[in-house]
């Protein structure tokens, strides 16, 4: 078993080659374990069905449970033929970048994809890198806490992926907020870093 490449990232400042290393690995249909501001995912190149398929092999994860896609700006959505209501417009422009994902029908309402806008230096340069979307689940076997840190993670996927970023502990330590913005009215599928009073104060704001 081929060992998995560390590669050490500052948090605050990091080097631009080495996100950029581990970006090409992604690129050619690697996996590559990066840190978010909530917890470590495991990284495939958006439309490598090949390389999706590793990662719902490594992770144990049902083939039943879609994958998050994460973006690195509002206007990769677009490319992704997805509706977004305005209440859902709302909570991107109030919590984006940051742990919130939100769940999206596609204009031809044929299927729904959920969106990530993650924060954190590391995270946002390595998927722009990547060409501003990457699928990305926590970088963990399915039912395995999420980790927090790259050794974490390493505990669960070592040698199962090509890279991973260690750019030390995340900042807040708890998995984003899922809302269910394809039907109305919204349902919160997981309350994670940002409580749902937050989210409906956000809706209420609105109407003051």
């Amino acid at each position: 078993m081929q060992r998995t490449k560390i590669i050490h990232v500052n948090p605050e400042k990091p080097n631009p080659k080495d996100i950029k290393e581990a970006a090409k690995i992604l690129k050619k249909g690697g996996l590559v374990i990066f840190p978010t501001e909530t917890v470590y995912g495991i990284g495939a190149l958006y439309g490598n069905a090949k390389a999706v398929t590793k990662v719902y092999e490594v992770k144990k994860r049902p083939k039943n449970k879609p994958l998050t896609v994460h973006i690195s700006s509002l206007s990769t959505i677009k490319a992704f033929d997805c509706e977004i209501p305005h209440l859902a417009d709302l909570l991107m422009k109030k919590f984006w970048p940051g742990p919130l994902t939100i769940i999206l029908n596609t204009n031809d309402k044929k299927k729904t994809i959920a969106f990530r806008m993650p924060d954190g230096e590391i995270a946002k340069s390595f998927i722009e890198m990547c060409g501003g979307a990457i699928v990305a689940p926590s970088a963990n076997i399915s039912g395995n806490k999420a980790p927090i840190s790259a050794e974490g993670a390493l505990r669960d996927l070592e040698g199962k992926v090509d890279v991973v970023i260690d750019g030390g502990p995340t900042k807040i330590r708890t998995e984003s907020t899922i809302i269910d913005a394809s039907s109305f009215p919204y349902r919160v599928i997981r309350e994670g870093a940002i409580s749902k009073v937050r989210i409906q104060d956000a809706w209420h704001d609105e109407h003051k």
